[in-house]
């Protein structure tokens, strides 16, 4: 801040102090006797003019060095931060100033912490993303190239089961884009659970077959509050799971229960399990756990999208299992909601 700029900013205490030395001498002017009052109004004109200078110079000298802190401080391009380069503060007046600083620096710190972990997520997610799909892709070329002693059924429905691994890894990456701008792409309605899961089920239908997997669900209709296409694609991550680690020959059992608190989705099959120490972290993005490590089959994002979408509709998910036993899979739709608030 230089001198012209500082006493630019001081015009209205400038344009006071003349009005008041204005009125001064006036009164001075028409108090005293003629001969006296020049000397009188010049002397006390030149004192007053004198004191507002110094006043005026140590406030600059205040303001410069201050200002010329924050001057460098906005210049500088070396830290992230802020807050350390600013100067102490010399009155109340610049405290405020440097508390607001110090909080927009602190937010501004805070999304760049966010931004560079959500990118990191995305860049790890890509990642193995293009790892997973090369694989069905992999195999497709395999079984093109050596389709020789394989019929044109075989080979088809192998070709088929591939596609489907693919369009799943497809769908995952699709839903995993949408989960910033979820509150543009949902309409909670009433929606009838028994025919999502019959689509889940439909679409996973040769998986049941080729597995020999038997399948148990509850007749009565019912109906939930969500939306059916994010409903739809958190039913169709648990049902893959499921089918993923159920053995041949076992059993995947889809019930629905009610209280007077929430409704219930329950999804339980006879399968591997999980493991004790796993079942906190199942929900956690990339974690495969000693089961998907083991049979090499997960890629650590359907129950994590699972659980951020569901969270978003206003619904909860929970899970039990007992290694070598079951896992029992829970999408919890609580009644008491105001889903206008989501």
């Amino acid at each position: 801040m230089n001198a012209v700029t500082f006493l630019k900013d001081r015009i209205p205490f400038l344009t006071f102090y003349i009005t008041i030395m204005s009125f001064v001498s006036l009164i001075m002017f028409l108090s005293v006797e003629h001969h006296n009052a020049a000397n009188n109004i010049l002397y006390t004109n030149i004192t007053c003019l004198f004191i507002t200078l110094i006043y005026l110079a140590a406030g600059y000298y205040r303001k410069w060095d201050f200002y010329r802190g924050i001057n460098q401080a906005a210049r500088n391009d070396e830290h992230h931060e802020i807050t350390p380069l600013l100067p102490e503060p010399k009155n109340g007046e610049q405290n405020l100033y440097m508390e607001l600083l110090k909080k927009l620096d602190r937010e501004k710190i805070k999304q760049l912490e966010n931004l560079q972990s959500e990118k990191k997520d995305q860049q790890e997610f890509i990642l193995s993303w293009i790892h997973e799909i090369k694989l069905p892709i992999a195999a497709s070329h395999m079984l093109i190239e050596n389709h020789d002693d394989t019929s044109v059924e075989i080979l088809a429905d192998k070709l088929e089961n591939e596609l489907s691994k693919i369009e799943e890894y497809v769908d995952q990456a699709l839903y995993y884009s949408k989960i910033d701008s979820f509150s543009k792409d949902y309409f909670i309605t009433e929606v009838n659970i028994n025919k999502i899961v019959k689509n889940s089920v439909k679409k996973y239908s040769k998986h049941f077959i080729n597995k020999r997997i038997s399948l148990g669900v509850w007749d009565e209709k019912q109906t939930v509050q969500s939306d059916s296409k994010w409903l739809g694609f958190i039913i169709d991550q648990v049902m893959a799971n499921a089918l993923k680690y159920t053995e041949e020959g076992g059993k995947i059992n889809i019930l629905f229960e009610e209280n007077d608190v929430e409704k219930r989705l329950i999804l339980e099959d006879d399968g591997v399990g999980i493991s004790p120490e796993d079942i906190p972290r199942v929900f956690e993005k990339g974690f495969t756990g000693a089961v998907g490590r083991t049979h090499n089959k997960a890629t650590g994002m359907g129950l994590y999208l699972s659980r951020q979408l569901a969270g978003k509709l206003g619904h909860e998910m929970s899970i039990s299992s007992k290694e070598g036993k079951y896992t029992k899979v829970n999408i919890h739709f609580p009644k008491i909601r105001n889903y206008y608030r989501l």
